[in-house]
């Protein structure tokens, strides 16, 4: 029988809490008067990582109904949860800016990567599982689903990262650069983890 892992009820209050501070501070930080535009760094980066993030939680919660091995469920109940607030918190900044949450522009246009070849088999974006790796996913179970996990999250947060590292350049909202800085130290700890888990499990991250 599989045990559920999470968070304690304190500490997921704690989470909501943190995301409305930071909801407001973005409210402060960029005023009424000074929202971002449609086509700025800061939407197009809070428009592409929430479609970024949102692929993460998914496959997360793939792999938590495909092993019972508690490390890795526990993994990626931590993903799924982080990355889920973050994308919250990005979909309600382009709420209060009063932007559209999609874009007729390529993804990446923002960081003078629209003409890059996207979309390929749903892989949207640097480091995004192709339709036909996640259908993959589904389908194996245990120590195969374990690994198969770790290294498409491996290449998912490498991804993220290069994103993260392009609104810290771009983005002109300081409180969204700083969840950006920590999206990049957040997913920096956790790759080297998921290394050290592949390694557990006589497999390394893909090349």
């Amino acid at each position: 029988m599989k045990r559920h892992v999470g968070w304690p009820a304190g500490t997921a209050a704690a989470v909501l809490v943190a995301v409305g501070a930071i909801t407001y501070a973005v409210v402060e930080d960029g005023g009424a008067g000074s929202a971002p535009s449609a086509d700025s760094a800061d939407a197009g980066f809070a428009r592409d990582m929430a479609v970024h993030h949102q692929q993460a939680v998914e496959m997360s919660y793939i792999v938590r109904d495909r092993t019972d091995d508690e490390e890795v469920r526990r993994l990626a109940y931590d993903i799924a949860q982080t990355q889920a607030n973050q994308r919250g918190m990005m979909l309600g900044w382009l709420d209060l800016w009063k932007l559209p949450k999609v874009s007729s522009d390529a993804p990446m246009t923002w960081m003078g990567m629209g003409d890059m070849a996207s979309g390929e088999d749903g892989a949207l974006m640097p480091g995004m599982a192709t339709n036909t790796e996640m259908k993959k996913l589904e389908s194996l179970s245990g120590k195969q689903a374990e690994v198969f996990y770790l290294q498409l999250m491996t290449d998912h947060h490498k991804g993220g990262i290069h994103m993260a590292e392009g609104c810290l350049d771009k983005c002109a909202v300081d409180v969204e650069k700083d969840l950006a800085q920590g999206m990049v130290n957040g997913q920096e700890s956790e790759i080297a983890l998921m290394k050290d888990m592949l390694s557990e499990r006589g497999a390394k991250p893909r090349p």
